[in-house]
């Protein structure tokens, strides 16, 4: 798929004057270059958020734009900068058709009844008070078994945005439960991508790394859960009955609510436990959905196509309820999918053509120590969530970094790719212009700065990681416990 020529012959050079006197030598930006690029980003997309209240795709093509114009000036030559737009590009393509089926999907199951079917029971089973931990608890399920928390916000995370709105709980408190779960069980799931990745990259074993992660991420969910009781109980909304039942009545109104309704959310789950690929699961559901929307709910095979293209409309006559579920679409993704992009592209270029890399060359001097490495790691993860602007880059580009340092030190492989996730995985939902954060936001119709402080498992999560790494906890070298991989197999061998 890669457009490189590199085992191509070389053709004969042409006067080209972009790439005079730089095509022979590898290019490498200066110190400089690398700081004001990362510091554009930065700025731009902090003045678009918090000074004008806009939307961030101009921001990131304006920092983006910065970035060109410094290259010109370090003499980068073109066909350089083509090739890293082009890899950071085509990152994003598996994950375009992610979102843009689930967009379908949502559409299709709120037409065929499946989100009105979970509301309507929500309401009437769920107390107030616990409906903040039963929806992370809700989340962390769906995600544990789908291995993905884009599944679960775009499911199970809109059907409790409703539950949550009839009972009068806060929408950022819900948005917050509802990530916070979804991130746990994208980080325990061995069905998760970056579960997988994370090991990959730090040349460990799986199994070994999610028994690893345990250890931070158990306290942190215990603590989130904790917070989301304490909430329920002093904040858990001031609904009235007379306004759930009204809701209940509009949802019985217009929708045939009957249990062939709950068909495509137990496919999804019965799938991603038999280890199905998640596309083709988001795309079996969807399918089952208008299927199910068609023969239950009456629609026909036209307006199922109309509604799964654009989303669905909701007129039932009650405010709430109709803009609650007027959303989803494959469309209503373009916002989503542009801006991630313009973020793969950007991160692209920082990645490939070496601004990362110098930038982060300057922070090993502080990982003499095994407290200092941990922090370092999970820290520069967080960056590079919020200068990539997608976690893949995250992990990826945590795991050149300091790798080395771990094998110096003789750590087991997991201590790092837990180091990986901790700081990767769970912190994209909370940056506003990852791809993750936008989902997110976009999703659930809460903007990623109004949840982040109810997103208590994703910020708590890097916190006890560096805590454990100053104490000294569950910081393993080799021989001190089992593992199925260590560096050592790796010199030896």
């Amino acid at each position: 798929m890669f457009m490189s020529k590199k085992n191509e012959p070389n053709p004969k050079p042409k006067a080209d004057v972009s790439d005079a006197g730089a095509s022979s030598a590898e290019f490498r930006p200066s110190f400089g270059a690398a700081v004001i690029c990362v510091v554009s980003l930065i700025v731009f997309m902090a003045v678009s958020i918090f000074f004008f209240d806009q939307k961030m795709h101009v921001a990131m093509m304006a920092s983006l734009g910065v970035t060109l114009l410094v290259l010109k000036i370090e003499k980068c030559p073109w066909s350089k900068i083509e090739k890293a737009i082009i890899r950071g590009g085509e990152l994003m393509i598996p994950t375009a058709m992610i979102l843009y089926s689930i967009g379908a999907l949502m559409g299709a199951w709120i037409a065929s009844g499946t989100v009105p079917m979970i509301i309507y029971w929500g309401l009437k089973i769920i107390s107030p008070s616990m409906f903040l931990a039963t929806a992370c608890l809700a989340c962390m399920l769906t995600s544990l078994a789908t291995g993905s928390s884009w599944s679960a916000i775009g499911t199970a995370g809109v059907a409790l945005m409703g539950v949550g709105m009839g009972l009068g709980v806060n929408p950022a408190m819900t948005a917050g439960a509802i990530v916070s779960g979804a991130a746990f069980g994208d980080k325990m799931s061995p069905l998760s991508d970056t579960t997988n990745l994370a090991p990959a990259v730090a040349e460990g074993d799986v199994f070994d790394h999610i028994k690893a992660m345990f250890f931070t991420t158990t306290p942190s969910i215990i603590i989130a859960l904790a917070v989301f009781l304490v909430l329920g109980f002093k904040f858990s909304g001031t609904a009235e009955s007379d306004t759930i039942q009204s809701i209940l009545t509009a949802l019985e109104s217009n929708f045939n609510l009957n249990l062939l309704t709950l068909i495509p959310p137990v496919l999804v789950i019965t799938l991603a436990i038999l280890k199905k690929p998640a596309f083709p699961i988001l795309l079996i559901s969807g399918g089952t959905a208008a299927l199910i929307a068609m023969v239950v709910q009456g629609y026909s095979l036209g307006e199922l196509f109309s509604i799964m293209e654009g989303g669905f409309v909701s007129e039932t006559g009650n405010p709430d309820i109709d803009s609650l579920l007027s959303r989803g679409g494959l469309l209503n993704m373009n916002y989503t999918c542009s801006l991630g992009i313009i973020a793969m592209v950007y991160g692209g270029i920082l990645e490939h053509l070496g601004f990362l890399e110098v930038c982060l060359e300057r922070m090993k001097f502080v990982s003499k120590s095994v407290g200092t490495l941990v922090c370092s790691t999970v820290v520069s993860c967080v960056l590079f969530n919020i200068i990539t602007a997608s976690q893949y880059m995250s992990i990826i580009l945590g795991g050149r970094l300091f790798i080395g340092e771990f094998k110096k030190k003789d750590m087991l492989p997991q201590t790092l790719s837990r180091c990986l996730e901790d700081g990767g995985t769970v912190t994209s939902l909370i940056v506003p212009w990852n791809v993750d954060g936008a989902f997110a936001g976009a999703t659930l119709g809460v903007p990623v700065l109004s949840f982040l402080p109810f997103a208590v498992f994703n910020w708590l999560v890097p916190i006890v990681s560096i805590t454990f790494g100053f104490l000294g906890k569950f910081q393993w070298k080799t021989g001190e416990i089992k593992s199925t991989r260590t560096y050592r197999d790796s010199v030896e061998s």
